[in-house]
């Protein structure tokens, strides 16, 4: 190996976990804050060491850069690597977590597993978007489930247990298909290195199966049970129902890594292997994906107009906003693909943000009920303005980095479809519709009820968790070039790569056809 960076920025997490389980003893207030503290301390250190990944990173380069290459046990290959895509998702975890742990001060209850819990899980976050190998790739994706399954289930609300199975049960039972269909892979290419997989060409003629034509043949088979896997993750509807129960019983900084960065892995699926490995396969079910997504978008939004509780209102806006992502995906194009990819890195700032506002009120009044609120502005200012600003992200107002995503995912479809982008296009229109409802409601108008009339104003410790969310939303917003000049290379090559395996395949078959 070259260089260690990569395992360095992917394990520290994990090592920290290991020394807060070993070192810091006690149930009693100094060890809390002693927790909080190295946590908060291990998640900062691995932020800046990941820029150094950037400083070292190649935007012009398309390919994987970094790679680290070793035998594991078992004969296993153990096998990092980042190209443009992957390493936005990197440096997103890393710049999420000091900010998810800061907001997790006020936790009081096993406050050292707390920390371990989520130290684990940025381990295995970091690991799903470096792995360059199946195996591997498949660990660090499965394993993710048991510290969030943890987080909800012991520091969730009152209908936590039943929260943790469905989410655990959900997730892991989509990607128990993907398994199948890693050792298919396996099987036919000989190796289970994913570089080397996205050059092989497997199969797509057309057979019969049970008595139903396989167009795409072993493509299609593969893509679909790669789709299972990611969908659920995302989640696309009608596999979502999930994430509410999740959000509204995980603590707050479950919820905003849940929002911010575990729902994106689905769409890191489709970009690392749905796309390229099958090709014709996701050619063959574009259609579908489309207007799965496009009835995602409008369905969800409007369940989200009758939310009575917060975090289900931004949790089904959360669902509405990854079907703009899978139609970018699946557009297959230059703006499709960049915006989806910039739409996943915004919504990781504007969701996890919106999270962090429902716990800054529920830690007051300890009530996510919408109704339990109302003129907030007169005795929460600062409060108001941040909401407000990240109210207007989330719809998509110009100046915010909601915006761009939104703009280039709805220009790539167009170009494709212009039925799905007019059926999503409308979601933009009833994303302002319960985004402003919820606003309206929680803070405007007059301060009538008497339990708010104590409610204090954002500290400064809140304040300063949010400032770094803030600024990303609004640079990004006003200079999208930051994140679009490092991923459109490799988006580039992946488009590139994609319609020449389209058009080969499209030979063949007319070529075997003649014969």
């Amino acid at each position: 190996m070259d260089t260690l960076l990569l395992s360095f920025v992917t394990f520290a997490p994990g090592l920290a976990a290991l020394i807060l389980l070993l070192v810091a003893r006690g149930d009693d207030e100094a060890a809390h804050l002693v927790a909080k503290r190295f946590a908060l301390a291990a998640t900062s250190f691995t932020f800046l060491a990941s820029l150094f990944i950037l400083a070292q990173f190649d935007p012009s380069n398309p390919d994987f850069q970094m790679v680290e290459e070793g035998q594991w046990i078992m004969g296993l290959t153990y096998k990092l690597g980042v190209d443009g895509i992957s390493i936005l998702f990197v440096l997103l975890t890393t710049f999420m977590m000091p900010l998810v742990i800061a907001a997790s001060w006020g936790v009081n209850t096993r406050v050292r597993e707390y920390m371990i819990a989520f130290l684990l899980l940025e381990t295995l976050m970091l690991g799903v978007f470096m792995a360059l190998d199946l195996v591997l790739f498949y660990l660090f994706f499965e394993a993710g489930l048991i510290p969030m399954f943890l987080i909800i289930g012991i520091w969730g609300g009152k209908k936590r247990i039943y929260a943790s199975f469905k989410f655990f049960l959900y997730t892991f039972l989509g990607s128990v298909l993907m398994l199948v269909a890693m050792v298919a892979m396996y099987i036919e290419a000989g190796t289970t290195d994913i570089p080397t997989l996205m050059r092989h060409e497997f199969a797509f003629d057309t057979f019969s199966l049970l008595g139903v034509q396989i167009v795409g043949g072993m493509q299609t088979l593969l893509f679909i049970a790669f789709f299972a896997s990611f969908a659920v993750k995302m989640p696309m509807w009608p596999v979502h129902t999930w994430l509410p129960d999740a959000h509204v019983q995980a603590p707050t900084g479950g919820s905003v890594v849940l929002a911010a960065i575990l729902l994106k892995m689905g769409g890191y699926g489709f970009l690392r292997f749905s796309l390229p490995m099958f090709p014709v396969g996701s050619d063959v079910m574009t259609d579908f994906v489309l207007w799965l997504s496009a009835i995602a978008i409008v369905y969800t939004s409007l369940v989200a107009l009758v939310q009575e509780d917060m975090k289900k209102l931004i949790a089904y806006s959360s669902v509405a906003h990854m079907g703009y992502v899978t139609m970018g995906i699946f557009a297959a194009n230059q703006q499709g693909i960049d915006g989806a990819i910039f739409q996943m890195l915004s919504h990781g700032f504007i969701s996890g943000a919106l999270f962090l506002c429902v716990g800054v009120v529920y830690d007051r009044l300890h009530t996510r009920d919408i109704d339990a609120y109302g003129g907030l502005v007169n005795k929460m200012p600062a409060y108001a303005l941040v909401f407000m600003l990240f109210t207007m992200a989330n719809i998509g107002l110009p100046g915010t980095s909601g915006f761009i995503g939104e703009f280039l995912t709805l220009v790539g479809i167009f170009q494709v479809n212009t039925w799905v982008a007019l059926v999503a296009t409308s979601g933009v229109i009833l994303s302002a519709a319960y985004a402003l409802w919820l606003y309206r409601r929680v803070v405007m108008g007059d301060l009538i009820k008497e339990s708010l009339r104590g409610m204090s104003d954002m500290t400064r410790h809140e304040k300063a968790v949010f400032a770094p969310l803030i600024a990303m939303t609004l640079l990004l917003g006003v200079y999208p070039a930051l994140a679009l000049d490092l991923i459109g290379p490799s988006v580039e090559a992946l488009v590139g790569n994609y319609d020449q395996a389209l058009a080969q395949a499209e030979a063949s078959t007319q070529l075997a056809n003649a014969n």
